[in-house]
């Protein structure tokens, strides 16, 4: 087994990535509306085009990356696959650690508002008792975690890899 790494990593997409994105979303060729007035087919037309309406004019990347960026980022190698993760220090020096996880489909962000209220609950209004180290990782591909090149990589292969961090 390699040393284990601590590599520290900020969010940073290339303002290139997202003017691409943005083409996209302008070049986008929408199908013909669906024959009812519900959800029962999928995402209905207006509600997509509206979506894409506001992720192409009013969602605002660089302040989400900025708030993501606000905690502590790091990246490293655990059986040959690439994990980031938060881990968030708590002020108190008796702090846990505990280990905050999403599932499918979703990603760190769902732990943003939480994570500050538990490495520092007394700047929430509770007991410095009640603190904690936080380690939020994404799952393997997602985010910024490496993508499996192999078959296996379940809730086993995921809890060793959690284990070890």
């Amino acid at each position: 087994m390699r040393p284990f790494t601590l590599d520290p990593f900020t969010i940073d997409i290339p303002q290139a990535d997202i003017d691409d994105l943005h083409r996209r979303l302008d070049a986008t060729r929408w199908p013909e509306a669906e024959t009812v007035d519900d959800w029962s087919q999928g995402i209905p037309l207006d509600y997509l085009k509206e979506l894409a309406e506001y992720w192409r004019h009013s969602y605002d990347w660089r302040s989400r990356e900025a708030r993501m960026n606000a905690f502590d980022h790091f990246v490293t190698e655990i059986d040959d696959l690439s994990i980031h993760f938060i881990h968030q220090r708590s002020p108190e020096p008796n702090a846990m650690p505990l280990l905050i996880t999403h599932g499918w489909p979703g990603s760190i962000v769902e732990f943003l508002d939480v994570i500050g209220p538990l490495t520092d609950p007394v700047a929430h209004g509770g007991k410095a008792e009640d603190a904690f180290h936080v380690v939020c990782p994404s799952l393997p591909g997602y985010g910024f975690s490496g993508k499996p090149i192999a078959s296996g990589t379940g809730v086993p292969k995921i809890a060793a890899l959690w284990a070890t961090l």
